[in-house]
């Protein structure tokens, strides 16, 4: 087996990370990898990627009592006659089987659906790092903000305030458009000496929302809503300097231009 380019080999390397390729099509993608920088590349990358999500990614684990809880739940089996005149409880073993299955099932459940606010803050924070990597960060690099608001027209059902920050050492980066709960999203992009804050925009119709704070492997996420509007900054800045961001972007915002 033979790759000629770079267009066949890009779709193996996923399945290559993941150890799913055949000998024969690893040995020939090895033989590719070994005379081209850029797949070379683009499989490093991926790698990195796949590294990244991976500490992003956490486990959820059931609460203490949910096994005494969902056994009590179950209903028992009537107990079968017998000589001697005190019941006895028995279970089958069919009985056992299908509810020990119904608990785990059960139990699968709890653990793998977490709530609203969890997965909100782990798709905030992984689209915030995939920002991070090279050529991800900004589709329109721009530092002036009536270059920058405009680029949203027709992207995003919304004209997200794009103030300019630079005399409070929040210059303005640029803008891009991501997703966000499969909805476009608009993405201001802030700096702040060498770290990167992305502010996500988006419509989103209920009541105002105060300011709700939350953490991830090192990530602050700030999140409000106001207006039918929902925004999110998302940074590894510490917590106080991010507030301190939010606070001056949201006091310019309704300034206006």
């Amino acid at each position: 087996m033979t790759i000629p380019d770079c267009h066949q080999a890009h779709p193996l390397l996923s399945a290559a990370i993941d150890g799913e390729l055949d000998p024969a099509a690893q040995a020939a993608l090895d033989r590719h990898l070994a005379g081209c920088d850029d797949c070379r590349k683009a499989l490093e990358e991926q790698k990195a990627f796949r590294d990244t999500l991976r500490s992003v990614l956490t486990r959820h684990q059931a609460p203490d009592g949910l096994h005494a809880r969902l056994m009590a739940s179950l209903p028992e089996e009537k107990p079968q006659p017998t000589v001697s005149s005190r019941p006895r409880r028995r279970w089958s073993h069919g009985a056992w089987a299908g509810s020990a299955l119904a608990l785990a099932a059960s139990i699968v459940l709890f653990v793998s659906v977490p709530s609203h606010q969890d997965e909100m803050t782990r798709e905030l924070v992984a689209a915030h790092v995939r920002s991070l990597m090279p050529g991800h960060l900004i589709d329109v690099p721009s530092s002036d903000q009536h270059t920058v608001k405009p680029w949203f027209n027709g992207r995003v059902d919304l004209s997200p305030p794009v103030p300019d920050l630079s005399e409070a050492g929040f210059p303005l980066l640029g803008g891009r458009l991501d997703y966000i709960e499969e909805r476009p999203s608009a993405v201001l992009v802030y700096g702040r000496r060498q770290h990167r804050i992305n502010l996500f925009v988006w419509p989103e119709p209920g009541r105002d929302r105060a300011v709700g704070q939350t953490q991830r492997n090192g990530y602050t996420v700030l999140s409000w809503r106001q207006g039918d509007i929902a925004y999110a900054a998302v940074s590894d800045l510490a917590a106080e300097e991010l507030a301190d961001f939010r606070r001056l972007w949201q006091g310019k915002a309704q300034e206006g231009p």
